[in-house]
């Protein structure tokens, strides 16, 4: 039987690792947006994507790229940025270093000592790309090296649980800014999506089709969907049902009904209410890994993402 403190700290490994992917994606985007359009109020499309990440912008001043590079990039004390992800993993990684490989741990601790702690504005996009290769390659290292038993399943549960929350964000943004925000072909580039929708719509992403995409599709695995039931097949691989009758677990529970919501809901109502319906669906996730904490972690404290930090 696993350790509960191992089964956390694999756990949040897998959630680091997407979540410095996903924040990642997610800022390359819209700087690259400011950056091109000189429209976009550039203060309040800082302040709206901070809102979105979980961090509260400070009141007194305007904010610039060069703020938001600070708070969610490169500042390893704010919760919500890449460099302390980076760092979280591997920090969860020594602490299970007897369960992972030493293939995934070299990698975790590679990337720790090469995290920058300053990056001049024409170097973002290039520690954008360099931060989504690295944790691509610990992915790897990960899924090639894991036996697929209980230590995989928290692994992987909790990647699931954060890419669903992450491309919510990612929704969530555009939604704030629909007037001025990415075309959804640059959304869907963003998530790796783009060669996929275009093999399964044939034709130029509408917002209808794209988000469909993203939020519904059974077979691309950066879907809300597909995470969402990707952690419900961990969490019965974890603890397999035996009663008769409904779930006793909250976290499945949970996952099973923000998932029919999902799938029976006609598309556009859900685009129409599109802020609304993905602050649901991060709501969920923070709910999911409380009943998960609760359940197999009852004895230690777990970070989640909050509106004041994350």
């Amino acid at each position: 039987m696993m350790l509960s403190r191992i089964a956390e700290s694999l756990f949040w490994i897998g959630r680091y690792i997407e979540r410095a992917d996903g924040t990642a994606r997610i800022l390359d985007v819209y700087l690259q947006l400011l950056l091109e359009d000189v429209a976009v109020d550039e203060d309040t499309a800082c302040r709206a994507l901070l809102g979105v990440m979980g961090h509260e912008a400070p009141p007194e001043r305007k904010l610039t790229r060069t703020d938001v590079v600070n708070f969610l990039a490169i500042d390893r004390t704010q919760t919500a940025s890449i460099a302390y992800s980076v760092n979280a993993a591997r920090e969860n990684a020594r602490r299970a270093r007897e369960t992972i490989s030493t293939e995934l741990w070299e990698v975790l601790n590679a990337t720790y000592a090469g995290m920058p702690r300053r990056v001049n504005t024409e170097q973002v996009h290039a520690m954008f790309g360099w931060v989504r290769e690295r944790m691509a390659l610990a992915s790897g290292m990960a899924d090639a090296t894991s036996s697929r038993d209980d230590a995989w399943s928290f692994f992987t549960l909790g990647r699931y649980i954060e890419r669903a929350d992450m491309v919510a964000r990612l929704l969530a943004t555009r939604a704030l800014t629909e007037a001025s925000g990415p075309s959804w072909t640059t959304i869907l580039r963003s998530v790796g999506a783009y060669e996929a929708y275009l093999r399964t719509y044939r034709g130029v992403p509408s917002s209808t089709n794209a988000a469909e995409f993203l939020l519904l599709d059974r077979l691309f695995p950066r879907s809300i969907l597909f995470s969402v039931r990707g952690a419900e097949q961990c969490l019965e691989d974890i603890e397999p049902r035996r009663e008769r009758v409904g779930y006793v677990g909250a976290a499945e529970r949970m996952l099973g009904q923000i998932r029919a919501e999902l799938e029976f809901r006609p598309i556009q109502e859900i685009i129409d209410d599109l802020p609304t319906v993905m602050d649901k669906v991060q709501t969920t996730t923070t709910a999911v890994s409380n009943a998960v904490r609760e359940r197999y972690f009852p004895t230690h404290n777990m970070p989640a993402w909050t509106r004041e930090a994350s």
